[in-house]
Formats: structure tokens, C-alpha cells, sequence
């Protein structure tokens, strides 16, 4: 099955399910793929025609070739691919929920096609992970070269430290579940895609993003800084939020499922 041959629909194991008169699309972030939102999709499937998918480099992702590390050197790539499902779908005016690398892909997307978006919920996202004299990420440069060495030098030993470093220790079951996906990647795939997230800089694209944003934050991420998403807040042209998860660690949809649903609920308007 070459890139030719096949749909994005196909391609990335997109499906819609729910009810509801708008749509509304989970995307998932580094080393996951669209089952990390189970345990909040059947609040969301009650209002809402959810789309839900795996990008490309997902371990979920029946052929390999369709990935090309070098194309996915920035979220370029992967905007384009959520305007191409969007545009295959017929999908305009949605309401995008992008965890963690995809809340930038979706800031992206929204940049080139405002029209597909009419709010962006951005889970765990940041512009920048390494800090800068006048900008706080939350690594210095040099621990993110220690991250890629260790990718390098020891893949089944750092899957197992970055699934406990994100997800909650204290729920063993989601921690098993994140690094199951992580471990489900191509190899291949990981160090270029871990590369093109911690090192990039998407401060300035923030500034032209004009969509209605909602800033998702997790009190104590060790991943995202608090103060990142007030950075964010402060540089987002769109009327733009600030919500936090009383939770821990990367992955409020995991470890504290209800504490998010009620997040959204409160700002989307719907009833739990």
C-alpha cells in the first residue's frame, strides 16, 4: 500500500463516532495514539461527532512507509495532514483538542486554514522546551541532548524512564498503558520526531493564531512549566483562556480523566 493507494482516512485509522450538531477532534501527542483518550470519550461522544485518529508515526499505523522522518522534520507536515483528513471528512468549524506536540500542529493548521477551526483546546502544549534568557521551557539544552543520547544509546530503558516522567506515578495502569504505545513506535521514528519537538521554537507562530484558544494546564507537569501557558495566553491574537487540572505530571486524560471532562464541560458548555 503505497501513499498513493490509500486515504488518510485509511491511513491514519481515523474514524468519527457520537452525536451531536458539531464535531469535535482528539488529537494525541508524542508516542501515543488515539486510545489514550478512552476514558473521556464517552463524555464527549454524548455531544459531540468526534473524530478520532493516529498520526502517522503512530506504532498503531499499518505501514511504516507512509512516515518519512525527514518530512516530518517539523509540524508542518503534520498540519497539513490534519487540513488533508479534515478536508477527505468534509469537516469545517470544528472544535480541535490537541494534547501536548499536536496543540502547536493544530495552532499550525488553524494558521492556514482558520475556517476548519472554531476553537483550539490546547492539553499540555508548548511553543518551546528549552529555556531561553527571557523564556522559561523547562529544560536547559543540555538535558535535552541527554534525552536524545539516551533514545540513542538505551531505547528500551529511556521508554520506560519518559512513560514514568509523563504519566502519574501513582496509576501504574496508565503508565503501562502510555508505554505500551511508546514502545509500539518504529524505532526508527523516535529520535528524529523526539529532535523536531524538544528542540523546535514555535514562539512566533503563536502570534498568528486568531482562533478562540482554551489553555489547558496540569498544575505539576514536569514537562510544561505553568508559565508557559501564560506565555501562550499573553502571545495568541485569539481570545484565549488559561484552565488547570488539579493533577500531576503530562496526561490529565489518563490519571485525571473527570478533573479534565469537567475543564471542558465548563468551557464548551456541555453537561457531564
Amino acid at each position: 500500500m503505497s501513499k498513493l493507494e490509500t486515504s488518510l482516512q485509511a491511513a491514519m485509522n481515523a474514524r468519527i463516532i457520537g452525536s451531536g450538531s458539531e464535531t469535535m477532534i482528539l488529537a494525541h501527542g508524542f508516542g501515543g495514539d488515539q486510545s489514550l483518550w478512552d476514558k473521556i470519550l464517552p463524555y464527549l461522544t454524548k455531544h459531540y461527532h468526534v473524530l478520532l485518529f493516529d498520526w502517522l508515526c503512530s506504532g498503531t499505523v499499518k505501514d511504516p512507509n507512509l512516515y518519512d522522518p525527514l518530512k516530518y522534520a517539523s509540524f508542518d507536515a503534520f498540519a497539513d495532514d490534519l487540513i488533508a483528513l479534515m478536508d477527505e471528512l468534509h469537516l469545517t468549524s470544528s472544535v480541535f483538542v490537541g494534547h501536548s506536540m499536536s496543540g502547536m500542529i493544530g495552532c499550525i493548521a488553524s494558521i492556514k486554514r482558520p475556517q476548519l477551526f472554531s476553537r483550539l483546546i490546547l492539553i499540555g502544549a508548548s511553543p518551546r522546551y528549552i529555556t531561553t534568557d527571557d523564556y522559561e521551557g523547562g529544560f536547559d539544552g543540555a538535558a535535552i541532548d541527554n534525552m536524545m543520547s539516551s533514545i540513542e544509546s538505551d531505547y528500551g530503558n529511556w521508554t520506560s524512564n519518559f512513560a514514568k516522567l509523563l504519566v502519574d506515578n501513582n496509576d501504574p495502569l496508565s503508565i503501562e498503558h502510555y508505554f505500551k504505545c511508546l514502545k509500539s513506535m518504529n524505532p526508527e521514528f523516535v529520535l528524529p520526531l523526539a529532535k523536531a519537538i524538544f528542540r523546535s521554537d514555535e514562539r512566533e507562530t503563536l502570534e498568528k493564531v486568531t482562533t478562540p484558544c482554551t489553555i489547558v494546564q496540569v498544575k505539576n507537569d514536569l514537562v510544561v512549566p505553568n508559565s508557559v501557558a501564560y506565555y501562550m495566553q499573553k502571545k495568541i491574537k485569539g481570545e484565549t483562556t488559561v484552565e488547570f487540572v488539579n493533577a500531576d505530571r503530562h496526561y490529565p486524560q489518563l490519571t485525571a480523566p473527570l478533573e479534565l471532562i469537567h475543564v471542558l464541560s465548563r468551557v464548551l458548555g456541555f453537561e457531564i
